[in-house]
């Protein structure tokens, strides 16, 4: 059973600091790909960023770079967005989701998802 467990969700003033976590367990996989995706109210669902398991390389959307920062603990599969200067506008559910090789900004790229997390940013 594959699982990926979000958890750091939480209200947060902007300007304010968040780091979300995801627990990834139960693939087999030898090299994949581990995303953030988020779904604002009354918007479409948009890639956040991504990382790949072998080398690191990383993505991040237009809206999140020089604020957001991905990393991974390989010892223990997690993977954490760092997200810095939070605005309102980043106000969504954020997912976590687990590809294969490959896999980069897309939704379809991915086969397995998290439950999702939610993130209140105040104005």
């Amino acid at each position: 059973e594959v699982q990926l467990v979000e958890s750091g969700g939480d209200l947060v003033q902007a300007g304010g600091s968040l780091r979300l976590s995801c627990a990834a367990s139960g693939f087999t996989y030898d090299d994949y790909t581990i995303g953030w995706f988020r779904r604002a109210p009354g918007k479409e669902r948009e890639g956040v960023s991504c990382i790949g398991s072998r080398y690191g390389s990383t993505y991040y959307a237009d809206a999140v770079k020089g604020r957001f920062t991905i990393s991974r603990d390989n010892a223990k599969t997690t993977v954490y967005l760092q997200m810095t200067n939070l605005k309102p506008e980043d106000t969504a559910i954020y997912y976590c989701a687990l590809g294969p090789r490959g896999a980069w900004s897309a939704p379809h790229e991915y086969d397995y998802w998290g439950q999702g997390i939610w993130v209140s940013v105040s104005s």
